[in-house]
C-alpha cells in the first residue's frame, strides 16, 4: 500500500481536525485540505499557524505525534518584550510549568522572518512595550509548552508559528496550502 504524506501551512484560528462538531463557526482541516483518508499526524493550537503533518500512515502517525519519540520540533515565537539572554538561558535548561518541568530546548532569539505572511488577525500591539522572536527547538509535546515556556520566563508569546517537524520543513508553503511529500525516516 502507498501511504500518503502531506504537509499543510495551517493558518491561524483553524481547528488541527476535519470536523467542528460544537465548534460550528470555526474553520477546520477540510476548509483547506481536498484529500480523503489522512488525518493529523500530533497538534497545532487554534492559534497557532504554520507546519501540521497529515498522513494515512498510522505507525507514522503514532511516531510522529507520541512523546516517548521525542521527534523535534521548530517553532519561532513572538514574543511580548525585548527578551534577553538570561531568560533564553532559563528555557535552555527547561522550566516549571504547568504539567512539569520541561526538557532543555535550544533557544536563540532571531529577526522577525522576512518571509513570514500576514495574520488574518494582528496580534496586539503595545506603543511602549516592543516585540521579539525567538527560534526555540524542543523535543516534547505538552499542552501549550511554548506559549507556557515563553510566559514562565516573562515573555508570553503573541504570535507561534511551527516551521519544522524533524526533518519536515515549512519551507515555500503558503498559508493554507499543502503538498504532498515522500515519507522522511525521522
Amino acid at each position: 500500500m502507498t501511504h500518503k504524506y502531506l504537509l499543510l501551512n495551517k493558518p491561524f484560528e483553524v481547528l488541527s481536525q476535519f470536523t467542528n462538531e460544537g465548534q460550528s463557526e470555526k474553520s477546520t482541516l477540510k476548509d483547506f485540505v481536498d484529500v480523503s483518508g489522512v488525518y493529523p499526524a500530533g497538534r497545532l493550537d487554534f492559534d497557532s499557524e504554520g507546519l501540521l503533518l497529515l498522513t494515512d500512515d498510522k505507525a507514522f502517525q503514532h511516531k510522529i505525534s507520541h512523546p516517548k519519540f521525542k521527534l523535534e520540533k521548530t517553532y519561532l515565537a513572538q514574543v511580548d518584550g525585548d527578551i534577553d539572554e538570561h531568560s533564553m538561558e532559563k528555557l535552555r535548561r527547561g522550566v516549571f510549568i504547568k504539567g512539569g518541568k520541561t526538557l532543555p530546548a535550544e533557544v536563540r532569539k532571531v529577526d522577525e522572518p522576512d518571509w513570514l505572511w500576514e495574520r488574518s488577525k494582528p496580534i496586539r500591539y503595545r506603543k511602549n512595550i516592543p516585540t521579539s522572536w525567538v527560534e526555540i527547538k524542543i523535543s516534547q509535546g505538552m499542552n501549550r509548552q511554548v506559549r507556557k515556556m515563553t510566559a514562565a520566563v516573562g515573555f508570553p508569546t503573541l504570535r507561534l508559528i511551527r516551521t519544522a517537524i524533524g526533518g519536515y520543513e515549512l519551507d515555500g508553503i503558503g498559508v493554507g496550502e499543502f503538498k504532498e511529500v515522500k515519507k522522511i525516516d525521522n
